[in-house]
């Protein structure tokens, strides 16, 4: 996987004052477009509360990993979004969120789409990422601390798959 080609820095964004999750999410399928002209936003922010209705998308310790397949696209892509007060997200612990990773997929996953989503969900509960990531005070040190630090917890599930 490769972080950089997943998450262009235009789609990352610090600061974000988000009033509640569907706001947040209308926000994200904004970020997640920018890279995409031919898709629409409202379609991408539908399919994010479709599968936000399937279940709740946290994973922990204020991080939501919201994603949905969409037809007609090409290549997975990702935004990064820090908040600048935590929403709730309707987690099953009631814990708010702060840091949102939003991802759309082509319709027809492959196994390398696959895999990529597994990497990212490891990825995303590192705490040390994490801690990273809410220390940043601008989108260019957001987009930084992502990128700088993809490379421990990746290399961690590589040891761990063929240890």
């Amino acid at each position: 996987m490769n972080l950089e080609k997943l998450v262009k820095p235009d789609s990352v964004l610090c600061n974000v004052s988000a009033r509640s999750k569907k706001h947040c999410l209308e926000i994200l399928s904004e970020l997640l477009t920018r890279s995409n002209p031919d898709i629409a936003s409202e379609e991408v922010f539908a399919k994010l509360v479709e599968r936000e209705r399937l279940g709740c998308t946290c994973l922990e310790k204020g991080i939501a990993f919201p994603r949905c397949r969409i037809s007609g696209l090409q290549s997975s892509c990702a935004a990064l979004m820090r908040l600048t007060d935590p929403v709730d997200f309707d987690s099953i612990s009631g814990e708010s969120v702060d840091l949102v990773f939003g991802l759309m997929v082509p319709e027809h996953l492959s196994d390398a789409d696959n895999a990529d989503v597994k990497a990212l969900l490891e990825i995303l509960r590192d705490p040390t990422l994490c801690a990273r990531l809410r220390a940043a005070t601008n989108s260019t040190d957001l987009s930084a601390a992502l990128l700088t630090g993809q490379l421990e917890p990746v290399a961690k599930l590589n040891s761990a798959q063929h240890g």
